[in-house]
């Protein structure tokens, strides 16, 4: 979400006294990543991406992030932000033993447990019932996801290379032993505020995200995904920092020319994943070349967005708009997303799910009286939805659009 939309998106949550603390191709790894070498005995390494002359790992920006360069250390530290307690030695004990831990997990614990009865299982039936052909896919493109790995495995769990983008940068992690009990704490709570947002209403207040951590010394997304990938059963295997090169082809990037994130992790089924984000400005002026080849790399595939400012109704972001409908294999997305009448133009087949009656009103000039009517007239399949998405978080009034070329 671009930040002319920062202060509409503020705005829209506060009225009546809201209280937002209430409230977030195959897998083809690199050539030889199965060369890492196992020790039999200490922390499994990290699985590295090795060249083909073996000379040195390919991927080597963990540095850069100072992130755990031990996969049982590292997936220690996710599972520490998620306030779980530790799958096996606690290496972090000493913050675990924290009154302001104790709290963090005893709260995330409670917003987790919402989140699976409003969002998470409602979605989860729902997706392997009406979209059960995109979920074979093994690439999903999320433009406008910012840090939201939890939505996108939510949808579509199935896939093994997630692409996520935002304007919200990828800085390094702490030396978490060297924190304080003021930081741990000050951290912990505006981490649990960010995530708060997205795991009750489903999307992130860019401003407050921004402010919440910067403010602290968990700062940019990586801490909120690795949240999101802990709760959601996967096991870290790896952090780096990766960059685009002009072709589009994922690059080394240590401390400079930083431009994204590639972690990988297996789920609970021990399935590999590889989960791409990159720091993007979508906006016609911003959207670069390399990163829409990087898409386009994997062929055509499943396109998800929702909570996305209406920014592709604006003629300023009609690249990506475009893209989208000339790339995607399918696109799920809630009104906020690409105007209802431009799959009409493009020729594509909708299904409808929900009940539009028109977005909320702080998003002047957005509604789409012809989408209103499209639920009415009969004109596209038209079924009920269990559970909130986007903007429109309450069900009586949510809407979902699954739209397919012909």
């Amino acid at each position: 979400m671009n930040t002319s939309h920062d202060s509409i998106e503020t705005s829209m949550l506060r009225p009546a006294g809201l209280l937002l603390c209430l409230l977030l191709g195959s897998c083809a790894y690199p050539k030889n990543w199965q060369n890492a070498t196992m020790p039999s005995n200490g922390p499994s390494p990290v699985l590295r991406a090795l060249p083909v002359d073996g000379s040195g790992p390919l991927y080597n920006g963990a540095a850069s992030m100072n992130v755990p360069t031990h996969a049982t250390t590292l997936n220690d530290a996710a599972r520490m932000l998620a306030g779980m307690d530790a799958d096996g030695y606690d290496q972090l004990s000493g913050i675990r033993s924290s009154a302001a831990w104790q709290q963090h997990r005893q709260r995330l614990d409670v917003m987790w447990s919402t989140h699976e009865n409003l969002h998470r299982g409602p979605i989860q039936s729902w997706a392997g019932s009406e979209i059960g052909d995109a979920q074979r896919a093994s690439t999903l493109f999320y433009p406008f996801s910012g840090p939201d790995f939890l939505f996108a495995s939510a949808f579509f769990p199935s896939a093994e290379t997630y692409v996520l983008c935002g304007l919200e940068g990828a800085d390094p992690m702490p030396q978490l032993g060297g924190l304080n009990s003021a930081e741990i704490e000050n951290g912990l709570s505006r981490l649990r505020t960010t995530l708060s947002t997205s795991m009750q209403f489903s999307y992130f207040i860019t401003t407050d995200m921004r402010k919440d951590l910067q403010a602290t010394r968990f700062r940019g997304v990586l801490p909120v995904m690795m949240v999101f990938l802990a709760r959601t059963g996967h096991t870290i295997d790896s952090v780096d920092t990766v960059r685009l090169d002009g072709g589009g082809n994922v690059t080394m990037a240590g401390s400079s020319g930083n431009t994204g994130l590639m972690i990988r992790a297996r789920s609970g089924w021990g399935a590999q994943k590889r989960i791409f984000y990159f720091r993007q400005d979508l906006s016609n002026g911003g959207l670069s070349s390399s990163f829409l080849r990087f898409v386009q790399s994997f062929g055509r595939v499943p396109a998800f967005t929702k909570s996305a400012s209406y920014l592709m109704h604006e003629g300023g972001f009609s690249k990506i708009r475009d893209f989208m409908l000339r790339n995607a294999s399918v696109i799920v997305q809630d009104p906020s997303g690409i105007p209802y009448a431009d799959f009409g133009r493009y020729g594509w087949d909708l299904s409808l799910y929900g009940n539009y009656q028109g977005t909320l009103e702080v998003f002047t000039g957005c509604q789409q009286p012809d989408l209103m009517q499209a639920y009415r007239n009969g004109r596209h399949p038209v079924k009920p939805l269990s559970f909130g998405i986007g903007y429109l978080f309450q069900p009586s009034n949510t809407s979902l659009m699954v739209a397919r070329p012909r």
